[in-house]
């Protein structure tokens, strides 16, 4: 198929329809993109192919019939590894689709794989022993970022047109601001996260996708959204597509800006110059803007976050060396990963539910700061795309908190009140390297970031494909 990589999902969901592409055709074009590509960005750690060119033959008739697809490495496809960027895991092999997989099956989207991913998700960058370090697109000496780097490098090198993505902390807007993507993380409860785990990370993690186009994103949510039976959280009630409502006027919106980051790192100016650039634009567009500086003691929620991750992934590291009777240790996981686990276990009942409880009462307090403001807008990082090796999972802990803090700053506040934020690639380094702005809204309203995104993408176009080298 020629020009397979300047179409979006939708586009080529469209030419599926009408006749003018087979799902046959996608998959080969996908297959041939990605044998092309990866070996220099190594975005797809386990290929499905074969399975894909097969699958292509039945998959059902979804609103994105025969569209290819990328699955992260953290997440259940029946059949494939689980190794989650992780020695521990690298045997795993599910015998069941977790239940976002199933809704994307139902969608009509065909897997041709499993993307790169830290170790067990931890990291900002993709860079783990187990997998190798996978590299932007826009410049293969930067990372893509993290934890679902692998899906944003392989959606903006053009193998894909959107794949999946999870976030607890950051994992889908920060990938999605070092590759130029648009990345959206849901509110909490938005998408299902069973049948193997209720929750992820205490609530913060959810899932959704990374997208070159807006409305990839919000026909993906479409696709995903909704509880399954026994899931822990409903979340917020929306029975209309966000696809349809998309070109909706969001009305002029009460925009408030916070450049500070939580970590209390100073922000770049590159980031800084994103903002204000992003903000006079709104301005421009009968938008109120104002500087608000958010409600927060970060540090005392920062430790309640801290607290709960470590104590999950303690959980997680530690159920798996049980099944396999060995012990936590270097030979099975990276320095920081094995110090997060040995932080974790050693946390209390006690500390883990006041941190539980310290998040709730955060999420009040920010409910309660957005009865008067309809999106905060900050950057999503930092710093722009740092190089890969300068965050390295088996550094000195020391060494590597401090640059995680210096580089990670602006997204964890959301997973923590589960509100819905968005990070869209409206703007680039003197170097063009990408940089993205965040909006956060109140929980529930995607709708209005997906429409401000929309009048954002209409009124400031970015580059959709990078030209790999």
């Amino acid at each position: 198929m020629n020009d397979y990589e300047k179409y979006d999902a939708v586009a080529l969901a469209e030419l599926v329809r009408a006749g003018d592409a087979t799902p046959a055709e996608l998959v080969d074009a996908a297959i041939d993109r990605a044998e092309t590509i990866n070996p220099k960005i190594n975005a797809i750690v386990t290929p499905t192919y074969d399975t894909a060119r097969e699958y292509a033959e039945r998959a059902p008739q979804g609103p994105l019939h025969g569209v290819p697809f990328l699955v992260k490495d953290l997440n259940h496809v029946a059949g494939v590894p689980t190794s989650m960027g992780s020695r521990l895991f690298q045997d795993y092999v599910p015998d069941h689709d977790g239940h976002v997989v199933i809704r994307f099956k139902n969608a009509g989207l065909n897997i041709i794989g499993k993307t790169n991913t830290p170790e067990v998700g931890l990291a900002a960058t993709t860079e783990s022993v187990a997998l190798g370090a996978c590299r932007n697109p826009w410049s293969t000496d930067h990372t893509p970022g993290g934890s679902s780097g692998g899906a944003a490098a392989s959606v903006a090198a053009g193998i894909v047109p959107v794949a999946h993505a999870t976030d607890g902390g950051g994992s889908i807007r920060i990938p999605a601001s070092c590759c130029g993507l648009v990345g959206l993380k849901p509110s909490r409860g938005r998408t299902p996260l069973g049948p193997d785990v209720g929750e992820g990370w205490g609530g913060m993690s959810t899932g959704n996708v990374v997208s070159r186009t807006v409305r990839d994103s919000a026909a993906l949510l479409d696709a995903v959204q909704g509880p399954m039976p026994g899931d822990p959280y409903c979340g917020p009630s929306d029975s209309g597509s966000f696809l349809a409502r998309l070109n909706d006027h969001p009305g002029a919106l009460r925009v408030a800006i916070d450049c500070r980051a939580f970590t209390g790192h100073d922000t770049h100016p590159e980031c800084l110059d994103a903002v204000q650039k992003v903000a006079s634009a709104l301005a421009q567009m009968g938008h109120v803007i104002d500087e608000q500086a958010l409600p927060l003691d970060h540090e005392e929620w920062g430790v309640a976050v801290g607290s709960v991750i470590l104590a999950n992934v303690a959980h997680t590291v530690l159920a798996r060396c049980t099944s396999l009777g060995v012990e936590p240790t270097l030979d099975y996981l990276e320095r920081n990963t094995l110090r997060s686990v040995e932080i974790g276990q050693r946390l209390s009942a006690t500390n883990y539910v006041k941190s539980i409880q310290r998040m709730h009462q955060l999420s009040r307090e920010m409910a309660t700061f957005m009865e008067n403001w309809d999106v905060i807008l900050s950057p999503t990082l930092v710093c722009p795309p740092v190089r890969i090796g300068w965050l390295d999972p088996n550094d000195d802990p020391d060494v590597y908190g401090a640059r995680f803090g210096s580089y990670w700053g602006f997204t964890n506040l959301y997973n923590a009140t589960g509100q819905p934020a968005i990070s869209l690639p409206l703007h680039r380094t003197t170097e063009g390297l990408p940089v993205g702005v965040q909006f956060a809204a109140r929980f529930g309203e995607e709708a209005t970031l997906l429409q401000l995104a929309a009048q954002l993408e209409a009124e400031m176009p970015w580059p959709l494909i990078a030209h790999v080298e």
